[in-house]
């Protein structure tokens, strides 16, 4: 977690202790001039900026309604200072701009909002509870919204949990086992995919994936230094430029990972009720096509 991260970085610091971590993605933590920082994922304000590039794009090119419901945490606040960028940047317009509840158990008073203004596009961050509790709620208050973007699908198993309901939702994702980055350990990811989901008995979600890539840059900068020297292992760590199962791997002077963009799965489920996530943007690692807009509720 950035949380987690943020306590551990200025001990590290301090000390010259190198770390790769894989979990924190808050931007504050690659601004402090740190230098034994280095972080395989990419930073939270990059999370759901493709959501509103991508709405923008299916609205030809013209700005579109965005109404953003986040926690108040660190890592939430980052993704929404992305998603007003990414307003910004498109001549798009914010129309609700509402913080979730601490305990992330109601988010109605948004919902009677979005169905009063219709945005065209509803973001939503708010860890694994938010994005249980936003799936519940839109689909106990009927709530339609062309595009809805969330964080944290992965953990939250929202196929698992809200089965059908969750369909459409557009999931940020830091990877997926179909794309094709390859690497000579864990091979790719559908390879990876399998041997987790035997080993534990799941499937792994992108934090067991970014994890598993964060020891392959260190095992890659120890061997380029051929050393423990902490300096020498630093300084190996900010030349990496590799490729891993999790996808490509470079690191800026911050420390953050500027080579690997997210993706954004969308929940498809068939007229069975089985659902999977399918990689729609960006394009390039596009498994399959972008089902917009949503469907009305009367239409489902």
């Amino acid at each position: 977690s950035s949380g987690l991260t943020k306590a551990i970085a200025p001990v590290t610091e301090k000390y010259g202790v190198p770390m790769v971590e894989a979990n924190g993605a808050s931007r504050s933590l690659f601004t402090k001039g740190y230098k034994y920082l280095f972080a395989v994922l990419a930073p939270a304000n990059l999370y759901l900026d493709v959501a509103i590039d991508l709405a923008v794009e299916k609205n030809n090119g013209k700005g579109v309604t965005v109404a953003m419901a986040f926690e108040q945490d660190a890592f939430s606040q980052d993704v929404r200072l992305g998603v007003l960028d990414a307003i910004k940047r498109t001549g798009s317009k914010k129309v609700i701009d509402d913080k979730l509840p601490k305990e992330l158990n109601d988010m109605a008073a948004t919902l009677v909002k979005v169905k009063q203004m219709k945005p065209d596009v509803l973001v939503v961050s708010g860890h694994t509870k938010g994005a249980l509790t936003a799936i519940r709620q839109i689909s106990e208050m009927k709530v339609d919204v062309p595009m809805l973007a969330m964080t944290h699908c992965d953990a939250a198993k929202l196929s698992k949990q809200h089965g059908k309901n969750s369909q459409y939702a557009l999931c940020a994702s830091q990877w997926h086992k179909t794309l094709t980055y390859k690497d000579d350990f864990f091979k790719d990811g559908m390879t990876y995919d399998a041997d987790f989901t035997k080993e534990f008995g799941y499937a792994p979600p992108y934090q067991a994936a970014e994890s598993s890539a964060a020891l392959l840059v260190f095992k890659d900068a120890f061997e380029r230094a051929n050393s423990f020297d902490q300096k020498k292992v630093r300084d190996a760590l900010a030349a990496t430029n590799m490729q891993t199962f999790y996808g490509n791997i470079k690191f800026a002077p911050g420390g953050q990972n500027v080579d690997k963009p997210m993706v954004l799965f969308q929940v498809m489920c068939d007229d069975g009720g089985k659902c999977e996530n399918k990689v729609v943007a960006p394009t390039k690692w596009a498994s399959a096509k972008l089902i917009h807009p949503i469907p009305s509720w009367s239409k489902r």
